[in-house]
């Protein structure tokens, strides 16, 4: 799988770009702030409906301009020459709309998945040391990528949880004051335990699936990447007692259990917890937690290693993954750029941003565009 032509109209810092693309390497140079990052942000966002950088649409879209447009066309793959136009309309306050070669879909959800990515960008140092959101994050992205259908299961479980923790922050100051729920508000409140437990189920089942099959590929790659203390694990730390649940069905007795458990926590608290939104994964290298003990080169090197492990799961899921790297051969030293290079070179599509060329590996020599003044020439 790879992007052969990238357009973009007033997105970011661009007024308009219009750039062809092949599969194997592609370099983008240019000093920082010249918007050569934007360019891969455009690739991402087309895939997952996110950024990296950002949480909201507002800052993706050209000051001064009321939307953005980031139009790309996909090939299967290098033997496979079948092609696909994805196209993005972003209005920040308003619905975004997509079209698949040229057609409007429902809802632009319908196009995540028909483009698959990994990127590593430094932002992603925060899976080592930040607070549990961006590992659940991460492995979440990770199993959309591998089942696009269970974008829709997230979003699902979100406006659940969105709608119990109302109902429960209507119902605390109740709770304080030493009275329990009616029998309607907790009746409304067991259907919602419901609803919560359900999604939380399939999310959570498709989560330790994940990172079981993940953690053997992140071993590996950190062990070659880092040369000492190379031993990476993980465990996931669940909110609810999931002993001996592995499959949907019973995850979600176990989840309905630990709720019913913490029902007088959450009347008081007013707020939902239990459930997938409150589980972190515990990372380690050795016999310590890399989140306080790492140190700052041994928290890269796992966190690269956390996405070269993403595509290669991915790659062994049949899925040719595009590869982004953004800015991150800078942090690296020269025996890890090497490697790194060694890792990704058989990847159908890799794509590079670098404020110095020379940082980029010789392994990886291919494609090169400058990128300066919002102009993207080729090199």
């Amino acid at each position: 799988m790879y992007v052969d032509h990238l357009q973009l109209a007033d997105f970011r810092s661009y007024a308009a770009v219009d750039i062809a693309l092949d599969h194997g390497v592609t370099t983008f140079v240019g000093a920082n702030g010249q918007g050569k990052t934007n360019l891969v942000e455009a690739v991402e966002y087309l895939s997952t409906l996110s950024s990296h950088r950002v949480s909201t649409d507002l800052p993706l879209v050209r000051a001064g301009a009321e939307r953005a447009i980031v139009r790309a066309g996909v090939r299967a793959g290098i033997e496979d020459q079948r092609r696909l136009l994805l196209e993005l309309e972003i209005t920040p306050g308003k619905a975004n709309r997509a079209r698949l070669n040229k057609s409007p879909v429902s809802r632009p959800r319908e196009i995540a998945g028909v483009l698959r990515t990994v990127v590593f960008a430094p932002e992603d140092l925060a899976i080592i040391k930040g607070d549990p959101s961006e590992r659940r994050r991460f492995l979440d992205e990770l199993l959309v990528a591998r089942w696009p259908r269970l974008a829709g299961v997230r979003a699902d479980y979100d406006r659940v949880l969105r709608q119990r923790n109302t109902l429960l922050k209507s119902l605390a100051g109740r709770a304080r004051g030493g009275r329990k729920p009616g029998p309607e508000a907790e009746s409304t409140l067991e259907v919602w335990d419901s609803h919560l437990a359900r999604n939380g189920a399939e999310l959570l089942a498709a989560r330790l699936s994940t990172l079981t099959d993940l953690m053997p590929q992140v071993s590996k790659s950190y062990a070659d990447i880092a040369p000492t203390n190379n031993d990476a694990t993980a465990e996931y730390k669940a909110s609810a007692d999931l002993t001996g649940a592995t499959e949907a069905e019973a995850l979600n007795e176990a989840l309905l259990t630990a709720i019913r458990d913490r029902r007088s926590d959450e009347l008081q608290r007013g707020v939902s917890l239990v459930g997938p939104h409150r589980d972190d994964i515990v990372l380690s290298l050795g016999s310590l937690p890399a989140k306080g003990y790492a140190s700052h080169g041994e928290s890269w090197s796992y966190a690269l290693a956390c996405k070269l492990g993403s595509f290669q799961l991915l790659q062994d899921d049949g899925i040719q993954p595009v590869l982004v790297l953004d800015d991150v051969f800078a942090e690296l030293d020269t025996m890890r750029r090497e490697r790194l290079a060694r890792g990704v070179i058989g990847a159908e599509q890799v794509l590079v941003t670098a404020a110095v060329g020379a940082d980029v590996p010789a392994e990886l020599a291919g494609t090169r565009f400058a990128v300066a003044g919002g102009e993207v020439t080729r090199d």
